[in-house]
């Protein structure tokens, strides 16, 4: 058994595909962990959305900014963008039930090892903020969790579309907490110089020359998490590997590779993709 982490699919069905195959991926026996953002402007969401699905318990998904966004146009609250190919989804007889359980997966996910007898990892689609501690980022993510997975779930997502919080507080409370936390596990790039999250700047960090602007991890000071984070959403990093940091984000979508790490030896399996979106 191997675990395999991959980085943001977005509808890149055939793309995914091609890379199991050269992992000699076996759905019976590994386990497939996927950063988010599983659908939105590649050629085929909706075999994404069925294949990981099938996997039942060996495939394992965090929710991204697209994901949530799909469950927001599903409900009506917001018009997809018209470079969204999610359309097939919405005219599938499947739809209400792939949704369903899209809408239940989670915002964090751990992989520890029985006490704690080997390396683990944690996966978020946009990483943890400077200002949380691992045990904080959990009790966030279900907090949220519980929210989607309940009757509230349409408040939610009618409520979580603004960059405001920027700063973590415990008191925070309502929707103000909640978007925090929606905010900090799928978009983040950026904070300020005091630890703001900034929503709005999406440049490769060697492009903002000024210092206004530092990636999430590297603020200082920043909680230590003593696991590797593996995180996706931010393409323009072109991947990141350093001790205890894995982004797999290598902006498949938009002609540039597809990335996968298996897990127990560090191999890290890429393919270049066809440019699927401009």
């Amino acid at each position: 058994m191997a675990r395999y982490l991959v980085g943001d699919i977005q509808g890149c069905f055939d793309d995914l595909m091609k890379l199991l195959d050269l992992a000699c991926f076996d759905a019976k026996k590994d386990h497939l962990y996927l950063a988010g953002d599983l659908v939105c402007r590649g050629p085929d969401s909706l075999s994404v959305l069925r294949f990981v699905r099938r996997l039942k318990d060996h495939g394992h998904t965090v929710l991204g900014n697209h994901d949530l966004h799909l469950l927001a146009v599903f409900e009506n609250i917001k018009k997809a963008n018209p470079k969204d190919k999610t359309q097939p989804i919405f005219d599938a007889e499947d739809a209400e039930d792939l949704l369903l359980w899209l809408r239940h997966q989670p915002l964090l996910i751990e992989h520890a090892t029985p006490n704690k007898t080997a390396p683990g990892f944690v996966m978020t689609h946009a990483g943890i903020p400077p200002a949380w501690e691992l045990e904080t980022a959990k009790r966030a993510a279900i907090e949220v969790e519980n929210i989607l997975q309940s009757d509230r779930y349409k408040w939610l997502l009618e409520n979580m579309y603004a960059n405001t919080p920027s700063h973590w507080k415990g008191a925070l409370s309502g929707i103000a907490r909640y978007r925090y936390i929606i905010n900090a596990f799928t978009r983040m790039r950026f904070c300020d110089k005091t630890g703001g999250l900034d929503m709005e700047c999406k440049q490769p960090p060697e492009e903002i020359k000024d210092g206004s602007l530092i990636p999430w991890f590297e603020f200082n000071p920043r909680k230590e998490i003593n696991e590797t984070l593996v995180f996706g959403h931010w393409a323009a990093l072109g991947g990141v590997f350093k001790e205890n940091l894995i982004g797999l984000d290598t902006g498949c979508v938009w002609g540039g590779s597809l990335t996968m790490l298996r897990w127990e030896d560090e191999h890290i399996f890429s393919l270049p993709c066809p440019a699927h979106a401009r």
